[in-house]
């Protein structure tokens, strides 16, 4: 189903054609591109609250720079819909996050009007500034640089090292701090804390006031922004020494709060803004999910909501005859539940995800033990380590694709100094339509490359609640290791999850089925797929044994050597890259032990795999169950053949 836009929108495709209309004639806009996104997402999914909470800004930003030659960098990007829709991509928007349709994120490759691909936070201000001192750098003096970038993503350690350095410069950049104390979930920390004073300042709203007046009487001066803003510097900052202002100090000059929704006020201020030089920061307060009850009132229920009924809000969820096995995220919320009530030393920490990671069920019942630091994954580690130095189990939640950016505090803070701090990396292999920035694709080969640190996989929730039980047990705190315990994003297999907890003995796999002619070697639920391509290998009369390896580090050395002393042909699945994984590490071992087999390795190719659903990326790849299946008759039928050669 097509969507139709209103039909000022359906006029508008580029903002060129946005350009052209009378400023009165915005509101219009707002309110056609906030329902356009409103029967989009109800109908198609994906990301909803963030857009609608910048539907103003995004009007305006286009409107008064001339982008794409303004360069505009959105951080994250969940908040990018609006800016997709008035940049050209209005009539193909129904394919986003869809399988070889729009990406979730802007991205360079799909668009000029995306200046800069995104999908991790906290990126805009290093970029932007990258490109505003490139365009000093090729004499560009008149072209605009703006990072838009969320209270939220604020937090990150890369958003303060990107002002520190602005600030040190007189490049042309604006940094739009998108206030709505909101990132999926409530922010957290001494920044929240620090915007909700400048929000309710009368001393920042006095200056405000003062600025935009003043900026509204240029004419009457016959003076530019500029020399007005430069004589009164000093005044307004003996006005602000009543209170310090964190940006001012790091010589980004502040304008603002302001509303994030008057697109009239909007538009003015960022005229004004486009004729003071150097770095500078505009504070807009929003609300996201703006517009649409049901969204403004729960803002993390509807940061992606799914499919819903636009006119009741009603989210439609499957309707299911039997039950069904949970998410794995959910598993190991409860499973640390559990373990906290046994073990008052285990503590929780996760980067901003309470919700995404299941966190929050801990920090419900026990919120003592539970700790959200904000987006800083690599404060989330280096806190954990500090933890773990005073005899605290820490388990850290990181979702795979974001513990790429504290991998130094991993090897640093932690394994160098022996800490066994648990990782628990979710939304490992293919996160599905969120695309290559949030596949967790490479974390079996950085992680079991590191010095004193053990790396496992479960394939089923039983082992994902049997390896939390194992890592924080005694033997393995008081070890020298850290431990590593990664999960896909969606859910596992098993309706009656609920099993008791065992140790597993550290290193150790396990054979599923027996078999001959093939060994099929998996490690984690990718082990699922292996089960249903033996079931059909069977029916045709071929029988491979299937291994679930459970340990990429340590490897079980016992079992690998008695599958290479009764096959020579070893078939390896993983949904992490082929370089430097679990594939490779059977190989490292049949290298080392001189084994002559045929090893056929299946996994994620060394090359960005875009979005789609994780059935659809894995069949891209060929490790998806009749993928598995076609390997193996390849393996046995190419070996028979060159047996009746010889």
């Amino acid at each position: 189903m097509l969507i139709t836009p209103g039909k000022l929108l359906a006029t508008i495709d580029t903002p060129d054609d946005l350009r052209k209309l009378s400023k009165e004639r915005l509101l219009q806009v707002c309110d056609e591109l906030r329902q356009f996104i409103i029967d989009n997402v109800s109908v198609y999914g994906g990301h909803f609250g963030a857009s609608l909470g910048v539907v103003e800004l995004t009007v305006a930003l286009h409107y008064v720079f001339n982008t794409p030659d303004d360069q505009l960098v959105w951080d994250v990007g969940h908040q990018a819909y609006g800016h997709k829709i008035l940049t050209g991509r209005r009539d193909t928007f129904y394919t986003n996050r869809f399988y070889k349709g729009l990406s979730g994120f802007p991205k360079r490759k799909e668009s000029m009007f995306d200046s800069f691909g995104v999908g991790h936070s906290s990126t805009s201000i290093s970029a932007a500034l990258g490109m505003a001192v490139a365009s000093q750098l090729q004499n560009l003096p008149n072209r605009h640089h703006i990072a838009v970038i969320g209270d939220g993503a604020m937090t990150a350690g890369l958003a303060f090292e990107g002002m520190n350095h602005a600030g040190a410069t007189n490049s042309n950049l604006l940094i739009v701090l998108n206030d709505n104390c909101m990132s999926i979930d409530p922010n957290v920390g001494a920044l929240r804390e620090y915007l909700t004073d400048i929000t309710t300042s009368h001393t920042y709203n006095k200056v405000k006031d003062e600025v935009w007046n003043l900026l509204g009487k240029m004419s009457m001066f016959g003076k530019s922004a500029q020399e007005i803003v430069s004589k009164l510097e000093t005044g307004l900052k003996a006005t602000l020494l009543h209170q310090s202002n964190l940006f001012e100090s790091l010589n980004l000059r502040y304008f603002g709060p302001i509303d994030g929704h008057d697109i009239d006020h909007l538009t003015s201020v960022l005229e004004d803004l486009k004729d003071i030089p150097g770095p500078k920061l505009l504070h807009c307060l929003t609300v996201k999910g703006k517009g649409y009850g049901p969204a403004e009132k729960d803002q993390t229920k509807w940061h992606a909501p799914g499919l819903f009924d636009k006119v009741t809000g009603e989210i439609k969820k499957k309707v299911y005859d039997a039950p069904q096995p949970p998410k794995y995220q959910d598993v190991f919320g409860h499973t640390l539940v559990e373990l906290v009530e046994q073990n008052p030393r285990v503590v929780g920490v996760t980067p901003a995800m309470p919700s995404g990671s299941s966190m929050n069920i801990l920090m419900k019942a026990y919120p003592e033990r539970a700790f959200d630091v904000g987006i800083a994954e690599q404060h989330a580690v280096t806190f954990s380590a500090g933890m773990a130095t005073q005899g605290e189990v820490v388990f850290c939640n990181i979702y795979s694709t974001f513990m790429q950016r504290a991998y130094d505090q991993v090897i640093h803070d932690v394994c160098i100094q022996e800490l066994p701090v648990i990782f628990c990396l979710d939304r490992a292999g293919f996160a599905g339509a969120d695309g290559p920035t949030h596949h967790g694709a490479y974390d079996i080969a950085f992680m079991r490359c590191v010095p004193n640190m053990i790396v496992s996989a479960p394939m089923n929730e039983q082992e994902l609640r049997n390896l939390m039980f194992t890592a924080q047990s005694a033997e393995i705190q008081s070890g020298k290791q850290a431990f590593t315990i990664r999960y896909p994003r969606g859910e596992g297999v098993m309706p009656n999850w609920r099993t008791p907890l065992e140790q597993i003995p550290v290193g150790k796999g396990r054979m599923v089925q027996d078999g001959e002619d093939v060994a099929i070697l998996t490690i984690g639920h990718i082990g699922n797929y292996a089960v249903q391509a033996s079931a059909q290998l069977r029916k045709e009369g071929l029988n491979p044994a299937h291994v679930d390896m459970r340990f990429v580090k340590p490897l079980d050395e016992e079992l690998l050597h008695s599958v290479f002393q009764r096959f020579d042909k070893v078939l390896t699945v993983e949904d992490g890259c082929l370089m430097g994984g679990f594939g490779s590490a059977v190989l490292e071992f049949m290298a080392e032990h001189g084994y002559m087999a045929r090893v056929k390795r299946l996994g994620i190719p060394d090359a960005i795999v875009e979005h789609g659903e994780q059935i659809e990326l894995h069949r891209e790849c060929g490790f998806d169950p009749e993928g598995i299946a076609r390997a193996v008759r390849e393996l046995i039928f190419t070996g028979r053949r060159q047996a009746l050669v010889v």
